[in-house]
């Protein structure tokens, strides 16, 4: 155990004061404050006036001004500037930790420090844009509204998450996915995402309707170029977009649905669409959305490290996965 060192008090100051000018050494004012004759000689000799000597309420100010209390991102201006260019890129405060730790070889800063420093600059400043360097830039945090009424009993040949098999609930397992709509502000306006459990590699594509029917066959669509091994399964909430999972089955991807009231049971794709709503807000017109710049917005949350994938990126993973699969199915040559 170390030990610990307890700064001098303005009292102690004083008494200090009263038993120097009565005349007494160094080792009896440290005798009278329990402290070691060493820290009251330091005291002495790093407060005291040039013209009075050490006076309490001199010596008081010297130590306090001192002592910095400042954020380590207003003492270091380089480490700032890099800490704010990658929160530019729509990074967490948490990734930002943990690729600088990889970068510098050691944590050097911890996410609530970034958090501080953002909520500092606003009090300071009275500058709310600072917020927009925050994942999702919230004034504040609270619970959602009421619940509404759910749709599960109107969704045919519908099979429970709680029949699931235990390797997609652990992750363990490549090849299993949860859906969603991301939608916006416009009616009829949506983006369908898929997110990979193991990965967590997200892949989408603006659908032509929120039907039912083109919903199913989107999502075909998307996960057609990939090995059987890594489209097994997806994992639905129960909005009626949904209500043709079955065409699905054609295709061998078991289908599965959240209870009902609890979208968290998927909370790989809850997070992956409240991490794009930061490029993505629901106010966006996604008529003026291009697929060019979705795809790259697509691609920057791909190649953003991960702390639950050690700091990889899910595009990493994923591409291992599929060298992996592809690597088994290819069969040896004979020899002649």
């Amino acid at each position: 155990m170390g030990t610990k060192y307890d700064q001098f008090t303005l009292e102690e100051r004083c008494e200090i004061t009263r038993l120097q000018a009565d005349g007494c050494s160094i080792r009896q004012i440290a005798a009278a404050l329990d402290r070691s004759p060493s820290s009251i000689s330091r005291e002495l000799r790093r407060n005291r006036g040039q013209q009075d000597g050490y006076k309490a309420g001199y010596a008081q100010e010297r130590a306090k001004a001192r002592r910095w209390k400042g954020s380590k991102l207003d003492r270091n201006a380089g480490l700032r500037e890099e800490v704010l260019r990658l929160l530019r890129k729509g990074w967490s405060p948490e990734q930002v930790c943990g690729f600088l730790e990889g970068q510098y070889g050691s944590r050097i800063l911890g996410p609530e420090t970034i958090y501080r420093f953002i909520a500092a600059q606003i009090a300071r400043h009275k500058d709310y844009s600072w917020r927009q360097y925050l994942p999702r830039a919230k004034a504040k945090r609270g619970r959602r509204g009421k619940r509404g009424g759910s749709s599960a009993l109107h969704i045919q040949q519908r099979i429970s998450i709680a029949e699931r098999p235990f390797e997609i609930e652990n992750r363990s397992v490549p090849g299993h996915w949860e859906a969603d709509l991301m939608l916006f502000a416009r009616y009829g306006q949506a983006i369908l995402t898929l997110h990979e459990r193991s990965s967590r590699l997200l892949i989408a594509a603006k659908p032509q309707s929120k039907a039912a029917l083109p919903i199913a066959a989107a999502i075909a669509r998307l996960l057609e170029p990939l090995p059987a091994e890594l489209r097994q399964s997806i994992t639905f909430d129960n909005g009626t977009e949904f209500a043709r999972h079955y065409e699905l089955h054609r295709f061998d991807i078991a289908t599965f649905f959240c209870d009902p009231y609890a979208p968290w049971q998927k909370g790989g794709i809850e997070n992956a669409i409240g991490r794009m709503r930061r490029a993505i807000p629901t106010k966006t017109d996604l008529a003026q959305l291009s697929q060019r710049r979705l795809a790259s917005l697509i691609c920057a949350y791909n190649n953003t490290p991960r702390k639950c994938l050690d700091w990889n990126s899910p595009a990493q993973v994923f591409l291992s996965q599929l060298l992996h699969f592809k690597r088994e199915s290819t069969c040896p040559l004979t020899r002649a």
